[in-house]
């Protein structure tokens, strides 16, 4: 489908949902945003599940955002259960505004929900040629380490820094070996998930999207990622006021009340010690592009490089979107 053509579509059905057409274009913009970057499984698949759940008054589409000064450049964003992407929106334009203006924020956000990924956010700060952190947490998903619970959600972490005449330095990586997301996406689609990155509820391996849903996703490094999520727990939940320990509701499942989820943004210039940042990190990357490569790899890639050449590339194509999906729209448009 032409991205011209779908994004009318989601305008269109998000109006339709109580947004106002500002708030509509840039819901839009990060779904297919995901898309372009081959994050289908927080793009246009995601649309159904945001509509049932304002059908369910769990999201308020016309929740208004409201900013506490706490100091120059520290605020505390409310999101008034409006959809997660405004709230996000919200903090890192706050974010980027207070540390051009002061050298370094500290943004925080609750009552909002789940924002699509977290690279589009940072991405906003690194072209303003500002460094940013990302914290958000999530539903229970992965079990702290030597529990066989899940508590703490994927929970990502996001990191950006510019990088002069070049793609941005953007990190941004769940704390799950795989993305919730992707499970999502594979059980609706009826596809297989890897194996080695989830358990079912008896605790054994499965590819089983379904059983895996259902059970407990494995983090990444074992206790180091178990400490990572809860690390992010407390960024994100316990410091902004926002659910946490495991009280995050899932969007899918979870009817009993809005998620409450949290955000934390820290964004600071990137000459705030010295003046030659640009050059000093082009000098980094290079310096690891001349290692020497193990066998079948042609370029040693940074993160945010290869993210930036599929956005490019699929910026030019049309948008495929399996049949299930499509008809979902359809369905949401009547």
């Amino acid at each position: 489908m032409k991205t011209i053509k779908l994004k009318k579509i989601i305008i269109k059905i998000l109006k339709k949902y109580g947004f106002n057409n500002y708030n509509a274009k840039l819901i839009a913009e990060i779904l297919i945003y995901a898309e372009f970057v081959n994050a289908s499984s927080h793009g246009v698949s995601r649309l159904s599940m945001y509509c049932n759940r304002i059908k369910k008054k769990l999201i308020d589409p016309k929740g208004k955002i409201k900013i506490k000064n706490i100091s120059n450049n520290i605020s505390l964003i409310d999101s008034n259960n409006n959809i997660g992407f405004i709230g996000a929106y919200a903090g890192i334009k706050q974010s980027i505004a207070k540390a051009k203006k002061y050298g370094i924020s500290l943004v925080a956000v609750k009552n909002s929900g789940h924002y699509g990924l977290s690279s589009y956010y940072i991405d906003k700060a690194v072209k303003s040629n500002l460094i940013s952190f990302c914290f958000t947490n999530a539903p229970p998903a992965i079990a702290p380490y030597g529990a066989k619970k899940s508590l703490f959600g994927t929970n990502p972490i996001a990191f950006g820094a510019p990088i002069k005449n070049k793609p941005a330095f953007i990190f941004d990586s769940s704390m799950s070996k795989i993305n919730r997301g992707k499970i999502r996406i594979a059980a609706k689609l009826g596809k297989k998930i890897p194996y080695g990155v989830a358990l079912d509820k008896f605790g054994k391996i499965t590819t089983d999207p379904k059983k895996a849903l259902k059970g407990v996703q494995l983090p990444i490094s074992d206790f180091k990622g178990s400490g990572l999520a809860w690390m992010v727990d407390i960024l994100s939940g316990v410091l902004t006021g926002s659910a946490h320990g495991g009280s995050v509701k899932d969007p899918f499942d979870d009817f009993t009340g809005p998620q409450n989820i949290g955000h934390l943004f820290i964004t600071f210039k990137a000459n705030l010690f010295v003046k030659d940042f640009s050059k000093r990190i082009l000098n980094n990357i290079k310096k690891v592009k001349k290692l020497p490569k193990i066998k079948g790899v042609r370029e040693i890639m940074y993160p945010g490089q290869s993210k930036y050449q599929r956005y490019k590339k699929n910026k030019k194509k049309d948008i495929n979107l399996p049949k299930k999906i499509y008809d979902e729209l359809q369905n949401l448009l009547k």
